[in-house]
């Protein structure tokens, strides 16, 4: 079922890579933007994320997102004033090198909008890529801070570590002298959170003490022994992918989530019943999860995503989002980068989430976020809305 609509409102892993020359997008017909003629008649967009690997699930979320809002965006017509947008796919597996090399064969095949990725280390690698050959680049879910202002050509259409932790300060009444353990694994995204802790809960007085875990590891309860011996008063965790129900095994085995009070992020529905009897101890912050926004576009993502057989969840906003952007570019840039970047650059937007805008500084998005908890159903969980943060209360400080 189409959804229609009348407008649209609009750390780090460095892959070693040759620079490509910058080319022009690709058109059927009508001269290139910029040349004094008419402009492209065809634009393709390369989407680089994972299909394979273990952030599949989080690339599949974006996909079905990035779908429907490439629909809802051209009414179904994947056209935006007289330009068809074309889409490619690659799979990165959430490998850096595998994705640096995807990018490269697009951008010689004279792609220069880029998309996509749930993995902050890709995301980095295709940051650096963009630069050099001074192509668009929209990065997915990856919620590394350190891709927020890395340069010109990057932008992003998720949410970054540092609104999830100042969604989290949002449950704490004072942080002033108290000890905070972050819990995270020793990837880019888990060191994207402890700097985010400290310096938005440090910076208010708090003593930030990380944890950090390799990826590869499988057996946590000496991690959660560590916590316990910390004695801190409040432990933020910070988790990704398949070993997310070990580790909450372990944290509740080891009797962390009855001494010590826990924050983490709400994941994707795979994950609601991963802490077993541990749910109702834990305080979630929440990116998106799809009763937690009201507004009529978040309806029409969901119908859309319905519609096409799938299930709205907790990325699909990111991909969403990316839609809505791309045809914004498209439309007002016309293929030409500089045009895209400044059509981009303070773009205001109604998103899934509500009011979206893209901060002309940095190319943070400015959302908001939720407050959430895990209730019994049956014999599974569902998430309940238990507050909305507004996206001006957890927009991350601006990146110089």
């Amino acid at each position: 079922m189409r959804v229609t609509k009348k407008s649209i409102l609009g750390a780090a892993v460095v892959a070693s890579a040759l620079v490509l020359a910058a080319c022009a997008p690709q058109a059927s017909t009508g001269g290139d933007a910029g040349d004094g003629g008419e402009g492209p008649t065809e634009i393709t967009v390369g989407i680089v994320t994972s299909e394979t690997g273990p952030l599949a699930g989080y690339g599949a979320q974006y996909l079905a997102g990035f779908k429907a809002g490439l629909e809802y965006a051209t009414d179904g017509t994947n056209e935006v004033d007289g330009i068809a947008i074309e889409v490619e796919y690659r799979d990165d597996a959430g490998d850096p090198d595998k994705a640096v090399t995807a990018a490269k064969e697009l951008i010689g095949a004279g792609i220069n909008v880029i998309a996509g990725t749930a993995s902050s280390g890709v995301a980095l690698a295709l940051a650096e890529q963009a630069a050099q050959n001074k192509v668009l680049y929209i990065s997915g879910p990856a919620a590394s801070d350190a891709i927020t202002g890395i340069n010109e050509y990057t932008f992003r259409s998720g949410r970054q570590s540092a609104q999830d932790v100042a969604t989290a300060g949002t449950f704490l009444d004072d942080v002033e002298g108290k000890t905070i353990a972050v819990f995270a694994q020793d990837n880019a995204f888990g060191q994207g959170n402890v700097a985010a802790v400290e310096a938005i809960l440090g910076a208010k007085g708090a003593t930030v003490t990380p944890v950090l875990v390799a990826e590869d590891v499988t057996e946590f309860t000496p991690f959660a022994q560590q916590v316990l011996a910390g004695s801190p008063d409040l432990v933020f965790v910070a988790w990704a992918g398949a070993t997310s129900g070990a580790m909450w095994q372990a944290m509740s085995q080891q009797g962390v989530l009855d001494e010590i009070p826990v924050v983490t992020g709400l994941g994707d529905a795979a994950t609601f019943g991963a802490y077993g009897e541990a749910s109702e101890k834990i305080n979630f912050l929440n990116h998106y999860f799809p009763g937690a926004p009201d507004n009529d576009v978040n309806d029409a993502m969901v119908e859309l995503i319905e519609g096409a057989g799938g299930t709205p969840d907790l990325f699909s906003p990111d991909g969403f989002n990316a839609a809505l952007m791309i045809v914004q570019a498209v439309k007002e840039g016309k293929g030409d980068v500089d045009a895209m970047i400044a059509a981009l650059e303070g773009f205001e937007f109604e998103g899934p989430k509500g009011t979206t805008t893209v901060r002309a500084g940095d190319h943070a998005l400015i959302q908001e976020m939720y407050q959430a908890r895990l209730v019994a159903d049956g014999d599974t969980f569902v998430p309940e809305l238990v507050d909305t943060s507004a996206a001006d209360e957890v927009a991350p400080a601006e990146a110089e």
